[in-house]
């Protein structure tokens, strides 16, 4: 995320969504599909189908910011029990995710060491 940014709320949108979707299309899924506000100091973030990528949208003061995270191997952990379109999860916890960690049951990815991309 952009330095000095503030960011009060995490919100992880429960269901996998459409990975074709950029800024414009995911923040309006935040304004109407999970009735929040995409303007506000908060990190919204999305999970595809596979669990493989995530994407973070957040507004920073004249614009969308959009973040996207690949993993090349393994899942990320998502919350599937929860009631509602979303899960709140502190920025600490957010970074625990994006770590590897199942915050549900607290085991992180493994380390991959690669020596090369093909």
């Amino acid at each position: 995320m952009h330095p000095g940014c503030h960011i009060e709320q995490v919100y992880l949108c429960r269901d996998p969504i459409d990975f074709r979707k950029s800024i414009d299309g995911l923040s309006v899924l935040v304004e109407q599909a999970l009735e929040l506000d995409p303007f506000g100091s908060a990190l919204y973030v999305f999970v595809n189908r596979q669990r493989n990528k995530i994407k973070a949208l957040y507004w920073h003061r004249n614009g969308f910011c959009l973040w996207y995270k690949r993993l090349e191997s393994e899942k990320f952990a998502w919350p599937r029990d929860a009631e509602g379109a979303t899960q709140t999860v502190s920025l600490q916890e957010f970074e625990w995710l994006l770590e590897g960690f199942d915050l549900w049951r607290n085991q992180p990815h493994k380390t991959l060491h690669f020596a090369s991309v093909s």
